[in-house]
C-alpha cells in the first residue's frame, strides 16, 4: 500500500508539472519536466534513466532540413499550389481542404503548415456560400492526423526507433498509419459536410451582414483574387531535395538492405539503424539546400518550422525523460497491474495516448512517454501501432494553435468555441476522425504485423 501511495504522489507530481508547463507554452513543457525530474531526483531519491538522445537528435536532422527548405521559399511554393487548387474546385472544399493539409504535413514533419491555408480556406468557403466551419474543422484535424502518416514527423521518428529493436521498420509503421488516417478522415468528410446549417441559413451570420462595414468589407474582397504569394527560384529546387530526402527516407525504412551492414558486438551483421539513417539522410539533405539554394542562414534559425521543432525537442527532453524514470522506478509494480489489462482491452492503450496527448499537446511527447513503457510492458507492436493515431487529442481541449487560428480566419462566425468550451467546432470531426481510423489501425495492425 505504501508503495502505491509513493507512486501516486509522484504521478501527481508528473502530471502536474505537465499541466503547468503546457499551460506555460513555448519551451514550458521541457523545463516543467525538468523540474519535475529534479523533485524525483532529489526528493524522492529516483535514479534518472538515460534521456531519449536518438529520438531527440533524429528530430533536429529532420527539423535542419525542413527549416532550410522553408528559408528558400519551399513551403510558400507548396502554399502557392495548394491556394490553387482549392479555388479551383470551391464546391468540394470540405474534402479538398483536409486532403492539403494531410499532404502538406507528410511533407514538412509539423501540423503547423496548416496555418497558411487556413485563411484561403476560409475566404473560398464563404465565397461560395459554404459553411467555413465544416473544411476548416476537417482541415485542422487532418493536418494533426496526417503526423503519424509522415515519415519524417517527430512521433514517427521516435516510434520506429522504439520499436525496431522488434523488427518494426518504418515501412511497417506507415503501411498501417498511411491508408487508416486517410480512410478515417474521409469518412468523417462525409459525415461532416452535413454538419450544421447552410451558410445562407446561418443566424450568426446573417446578423454580421446586416452591419454595413462587414458587408462593405467582403464585397470589396470580391474583386481581391490575385495568388499575391511570390517565391524565389530557388523554392522548386529546395521542396525537391527535401522531398527526395523524405522519400529516401521511406524507401530505406521500407527496405532494410539498402543500408549499409555493419558487425555488432556478437559479430552478426546487421543494418545499420534507422535513427542514423534518418540523421545522415537528413542533415546530407539540409546541407545540399544550403549549398545550391543559398537561403539566409539566419532565416533559417528563424523560421517556424524551426521553431517549432527545436521546441518539439525540449519538450521531449524534459517530459519523456521525466515519465521515463518515474515508470523505470515502479516498472514492477505496473507491469503486474497493466500488461493483462491492455492485452485483453486494447482500447485501453489507446485511452492513455489520447489523454496524454490532451495534456502534453505532442505527438512525439506523448509517444516519448508511453510507447517505452507499454514495450517494457509487454504491450504487441501491433497494439502499439494499431492505437497510434490516439496520440491526437490536440483537438479536445480548443488551445491549439491551428484551432485558434481557424476560428479568427472565420469571419462568419460558423467556426467557433461554445458557451461550454468543449462544444467546440473541432470536437465533433476529431472524435469522428479518431473512432474510424482506430478501427481502421486495429485491424490493418492485426492483419499486416
Amino acid at each position: 500500500m505504501e508503495l502505491i501511495m509513493l507512486f501516486a504522489i509522484q504521478f501527481a507530481i508528473v502530471l502536474l508539472c505537465i499541466l503547468v508547463g503546457a499551460q506555460v507554452g513555448g519551451i514550458g513543457l521541457g523545463v516543467f519536466g525538468g523540474l519535475g525530474l529534479a523533485v524525483l531526483t532529489f526528493g524522492f531519491g529516483l535514479q534518472p534513466t538515460s534521456p531519449p538522445i536518438d529520438v531527440m537528435l533524429m528530430i533536429m536532422a529532420v527539423v535542419s532540413a525542413a527549416a532550410a527548405m522553408q528559408a528558400s521559399g519551399g513551403l510558400d511554393y507548396m502554399i502557392k499550389v495548394a491556394t490553387r487548387i482549392l479555388r479551383r474546385n470551391p464546391k468540394h472544399i470540405t474534402f479538398i481542404a483536409p486532403m492539403v493539409t494531410y499532404l502538406f504535413t507528410v511533407m514538412a514533419g509539423t501540423g503547423h503548415v496548416a496555418y497558411s491555408v487556413l485563411p484561403v480556406i476560409a475566404e473560398v468557403s464563404r465565397r461560395n456560400g459554404i459553411r467555413p466551419e465544416r473544411p476548416l474543422s476537417m482541415a485542422v484535424i487532418a493536418s494533426q492526423f496526417a503526423i503519424i502518416a509522415s515519415p519524417i514527423a517527430a512521433a514517427v521518428v521516435a516510434t520506429v526507433a522504439y520499436l525496431e529493436p522488434q523488427g518494426i521498420h518504418l515501412g511497417d509503421v506507415l503501411m498501417v498509419t498511411v491508408p487508416s488516417t486517410i480512410l478515417g478522415i474521409g469518412l468523417a468528410c462525409v459525415i461532416v459536410n452535413k454538419l450544421g446549417k447552410e451558410l445562407k441559413d446561418d443566424p450568426e451570420y446573417q446578423r454580421r451582414l446586416q452591419d454595413p462595414e462587414y458587408a462593405a468589407e467582403f464585397a470589396a474582397a470580391e474583386t481581391d483574387t490575385d495568388d499575391k504569394i511570390v517565391v524565389g527560384k530557388n523554392a522548386k529546387l529546395s521542396l525537391g531535395i527535401f522531398l527526395a530526402a523524405s522519400f529516401l527516407v521511406v524507401v530505406m525504412g521500407m527496405m532494410p538492405s539498402l543500408r549499409p551492414a555493419f558487425a555488432d558486438d556478437s559479430g552478426a551483421m546487421k543494418p545499420l539503424g534507422m535513427a542514423h539513417t534518418i540523421e545522415i539522410v537528413m542533415l546530407s539533405a539540409g546541407a545540399l539546400i544550403l549549398w545550391f539554394c543559398k537561403p539566409d542562414n539566419h532565416a533559417v534559425t528563424k523560421g517556424s518550422v524551426f521553431h517549432a521543432g527545436m521546441r518539439a525537442v525540449i519538450a521531449i527532453l524534459g517530459i519523456a525523460w521525466l515519465g521515463d524514470t518515474l515508470m523505470h522506478a515502479h516498472m514492477a509494480m505496473l507491469k503486474e497491474a497493466v500488461s493483462g489489462l491492455v492485452n485483453a482491452a486494447p482500447w485501453t492503450f489507446a485511452l492513455a495516448l489520447f489523454v496524454l496527448s490532451v495534456l502534453v499537446n505532442s505527438q512525439g511527447a506523448t509517444v516519448a512517454t508511453l510507447f517505452p513503457l507499454a514495450i517494457k510492458l509487454g504491450v504487441p507492436a501491433p497494439i502499439i501501432i494499431g492505437t497510434f493515431v490516439a496520440v491526437n487529442g490536440y483537438f479536445f481541449v480548443p488551445n491549439y494553435g491551428p484551432i485558434i487560428a481557424a476560428i479568427d480566419f472565420d469571419t462568419t462566425g460558423t467556426t467557433k468555441i461554445g458557451k461550454f468550451i468543449f462544444n467546440h467546432s473541432f470536437m465533433i470531426p476529431g472524435l469522428l476522425s479518431l473512432a474510424f481510423s482506430l478501427v481502421f489501425e486495429l485491424a490493418l495492425a492485426k492483419m499486416l504485423l
